[in-house]
């Protein structure tokens, strides 16, 4: 089992550009295990890849259309896009401030649960959010991670979607990290109604490194999946 996970950050690129490159790489890795059953020596590999998206709208497979609240004119004026894509989850949006992080594992080289998957990459966010001081958990029956759950006023700071096939994975995590929070306004964030989102800059009252936000997600990532990252 190959427990290596190869880094790359892709740095700002449109959404579209970026999709298009995890499907090559998801293609590789399902041609890697079709080999791998011939030939129980070859290895599959994994990757993690960090972006920044300009601002975009994505809804997943069992989105509502309707949870985007703004006409194709009003996209275009703010200089955003949309995208109907093949990740589970409904609406989101990703932007400049947030860091994306696209997982792309063979789940046979760590374990084969995609619901022990989806809790892992949400406890790397929730170990790294605490190093700031942000105590974050679950909520029962909605992914992702949020702030003040049980309270009047729960929100989401870190957003997930994520797609599995054979055991390999794509899509991945959202988490809002310098983000202008003004652009949620325009959907209902993940289809549930009443809820708020946030980031770590609206919760800490400063913005945040988010290189160093980035390591620290590696660095709990490694752990829980006891991967190695190559550089």
């Amino acid at each position: 089992m190959n427990k290596k996970v190869q880094l790359q950050d892709l740095g700002n690129k449109e959404y579209k550009a970026t999709w298009e490159y995890q499907e090559e790489i998801f293609a590789k890795v399902v041609a890697q295990k079709k080999l791998k059953r011939e030939d129980p020596a070859i290895e599959t590999d994994n990757y993690f890849l960090f972006v920044e998206h300009p601002h975009v709208y994505t809804l997943g497979k069992s989105g509502d259309f309707s949870n985007l609240l703004l006409s194709e004119k009003q996209l275009e004026a703010k200089g955003a896009t949309f995208h109907k894509i093949n990740r589970g989850g409904d609406i989101t949006y990703h932007g400049p401030g947030q860091i994306v992080g696209y997982p792309i594992l063979d789940l046979e080289n760590f374990f084969t649960d995609i619901h022990k998957y989806l809790r892992f990459l949400e406890e790397a966010i929730i170990l790294t959010l605490a190093e700031y001081g942000l105590r974050c958990e679950r909520s029962d029956g909605e992914t992702g991670v949020w702030l003040g759950v049980g309270t009047p006023f729960p929100r989401k700071i870190c957003a997930l979607g994520v797609r599995a096939s054979r055991w390999v994975t794509m899509h991945g995590f959202a988490l809002n990290a310098n983000a202008d929070l003004g652009f949620f306004d325009n959907i209902i964030p993940c289809g549930i109604k009443g809820k708020a989102v946030t980031s770590m800059h609206a919760e800490l009252g400063k913005p945040v490194n988010e290189a160093e936000v980035k390591e620290k997600i590696l660095k709990h990532f490694q752990t829980l999946f006891e991967a190695e990252i190559i550089r």
